[in-house]
């Protein structure tokens, strides 16, 4: 269904990337959660109030409140397509991630709401209702809930969203508690055997686990995580494409929300070409990443000496040093300056996070095996970070 209706009212349904198709595909999602919430909810009040079930009322209740975590989602792509302002000129994309972590703290509260009731009832069994209406109204429910968990997390994906993903596992964590309360019935039915309470429990765990794991995927991008492997490639195959660019460092992405980044870089270029044909190439450079991404990007330009063999070797050699204390290291922007009794030689270490020493001891490890080759020559190095 939702398929169909994005083929109907959503113009150029299949640019995913596009965050005008994104925000509507999120808008109408949230839209048909809201739908089939209210009429999950007007079902089960119905069929309690006819039939005096406490618990069928009880569950159309926690379904009026899945509502409201579509709403908030809903909400959340709507702030999210406003253009940017004064106070925000960056977007409000963000506000995504925020819509989908207030989802991901709703499961991890229905999942502490389960697992105490649950706990109540191994302590103190309750007889459950095992009526042929609470048996439709169940699978009913658990039938709807895993559509909504199925269109929620395609969608998800396809637009690349976190709070369509959060919003999916909401719905998948309703239906699987719901089949469990389907099960108990059906075991307290053939048997007299109560077991509602243990396996609630069960559930109320996978609950708050699933639910841990999406205000994970919400939050970090808030707090900033690196780029994907598939981004950095990308943009390192445009910039490289270009004839006159020798490497690319220092690559950072800021993300404002879905498809709103900021790039910035280093980008090296031969020493000896004229300046305003490459502040010509780093333009068109900048232009080509902002057609392709969708990004602001800002470059800067490193020159570099490609015709002294001096420094060649040089390089050659601090590479070899800094890959001897730990493979993982790299260098850039090397040069060598004369001073009057030595020459320095100057460059930038990158140090991955994933490197445990200290920045100190690994650069006076490196400056000794320097020094130790080119002993009239002090090396000066600068240590950066890796944010890729």
């Amino acid at each position: 269904m939702v398929s169909l209706l994005g083929k109907l009212f959503i113009k150029d349904y299949t640019n995913y990337n596009d965050s005008g198709v994104r925000r509507k595909y999120g808008i109408l999602a949230s839209i048909i959660g809201i739908f089939l919430n209210i009429l999950l909810f007007g079902f089960k009040y119905f069929v309690g109030w006819l039939s005096g079930s406490v618990a069928i009322m009880a569950d159309a209740f926690n379904n009026l409140s899945d509502a409201g975590s579509s709403i908030i989602t809903l909400a959340g792509f709507k702030v999210t397509g406003m253009s940017p302002d004064a106070e925000h000129p960056f977007g409000h994309g963000r506000v995504e991630y925020i819509s989908g972590f207030i989802v991901s703290m709703a499961i991890i509260l229905m999942g502490v709401e389960l697992l105490k009731s649950s706990a109540v009832k191994i302590l103190d069994p309750v007889k459950i209702d095992t009526s042929a209406a609470a048996f439709i109204i169940l699978a009913v429910s658990v039938f709807i809930k895993l559509y909504m968990a199925f269109y929620n997390n395609s969608i998800g994906r396809k637009i690349n969203s976190a709070a369509m993903k959060a919003t999916a596992i909401d719905s998948l964590s309703d239906a699987a508690a719901t089949s469990v309360v389907f099960v108990s019935m059906a075991v307290m039915m053939y048997s007299d055997i109560n077991i509602d309470g243990y396996t609630g429990a069960l559930v109320a765990m996978f609950i708050l686990f699933a639910g841990y794991n999406a205000a994970k995927d919400t939050i970090s991008p808030l707090l900033g995580t690196k780029p994907s492997k598939e981004i950095v490639e990308a943009i390192d195959s445009v910039i490289m494409s270009h004839e006159g660019i020798l490497g690319v460092h220092d690559l950072i992405v800021h993300d404002y929300g879905p498809g709103r980044m900021i790039v910035s870089l280093h980008a090296e270029v031969p020493g000896d070409r004229n300046i305003y044909e490459l502040h010509d190439l780093i333009d068109h450079i900048e232009n080509d990443l902002n057609d392709m991404f969708n990004c602001e990007c800002v470059i800067h330009m490193d020159p570099v000496d490609i015709n002294d063999n001096r420094v060649k070797e040089v390089r050659a050699e601090a590479g070899k040093a800094v890959q001897s204390v730990d493979e993982r290291l790299s260098i850039h922007d090397l040069r060598i300056v004369p001073c009057q009794n030595y020459d320095n030689i100057i460059f930038d270490m990158i140090v991955p996070p994933e490197c445990h020493k200290r920045d100190k001891e690994i650069k006076e490890q490196v400056c000794r095996k320097i020094e130790e080759k080119y002993p009239g020559c002090k090396a000066v190095i600068k240590i950066d970070k890796s944010y890729i």
